[in-house]
């Protein structure tokens, strides 16, 4: 009996403040750790060295794409929802992200426009096919296999799409910090519409996820940018660790718990 509840609970955190506050610094986080990577220590994305720039985000890909590949088999085999390992694997997924979409935007030739659309409708296509599969797209409430299996794909092409959002609309005149204000209006606006609509939940849910992304995105060019270009020049290392303490430090003064099985989900 009770190992047929633990298996129907939800193992993703519930929707709450500290959630949110800490899925904005991972993505900031990935945004760091990954530049620090592919960047940092595999070449600077320098006119001079484009090669380098080329190899830095095809080798930063797989760098971090066995990570999230093991972090998120050991997600889906897990019982119950584990903190620790859940934004761990959240965090592998935006830094492959980020790797992922600098190596589609500047890389393949394709720029900001063309990976954006390109992503987008990856997102799309991953959104509809859980829809088909699974007749609802779940927010909070994900307890089987499946369910997990399409919500990491989803999250991993959303990590993907809001790099290459943030890096467009900061490079489009904005910079880091108004690409930072933009992103930050535009999911203040889907929490208004969380608490004064009736929309379906689980699509805003998927908005506002998506869109914390760029937003981390923006913020971490603004921390780790050289000044000529707006940012702030600290260091991409010392930016990740800074980071990576606040996260912790969140987990720990606002412990999160499992969502509400069947209670916050809604069908998209």
């Amino acid at each position: 009996m009770n190992d047929a509840r633990e298996e129907s609970l939800s193992k993703v955190p519930a929707l709450s403040l500290s959630f949110w506050l800490v899925k904005i610094l991972a993505t900031t986080l990935g945004e760091t750790a990954g530049d620090t990577v592919t960047m940092t220590w595999l070449g600077e994305t320098t006119p001079e060295a484009s090669e380098a720039a080329v190899s830095g985000y095809l080798v930063g890909t797989l760098i971090f794409g066995l990570p999230l590949l093991l972090l998120v088999a050991a997600q889906i085999r897990a019982r119950r929802f584990h903190p620790a390992l859940y934004w761990a694997a959240i965090i592998a997924s935006t830094t492959f992200g980020t790797t992922l979409a600098d190596f589609a935007t500047r890389s393949l030739g394709i720029g900001y426009p063309g990976g954006s659309l390109l992503l987008l409708a990856l997102v799309l296509a991953s959104l509809g096919a859980w829809r088909a599969t699974l007749g609802r797209i779940a927010s909070d409430d994900i307890s089987s296999p499946r369910q997990e299996l399409f919500y990491w794909v989803t999250i991993t092409f959303s990590q993907t799409l809001g790099t290459a959002l943030g890096d467009w609309v900061a490079d489009s005149g904005p910079g880091y910090g108004g690409g930072a204000l933009i992103f930050g209006a535009a999911i203040a606006l889907v929490a208004a519409l969380w608490f004064g609509t009736r929309l379906p939940r689980a699509g805003l849910f998927w908005a506002a996820f998506i869109l914390t992304r760029p937003l981390g995105a923006t913020v971490g060019d603004l921390l780790d940018k050289p000044v000529a270009k707006g940012g702030l020049e600290v260091s991409r290392p010392l930016a990740s660790a800074i980071l990576l303490v606040l996260i912790l430090l969140l987990l720990w003064l606002l412990p999160q718990r499992a969502g509400g099985h069947g209670r916050r989900a809604e069908q998209a």
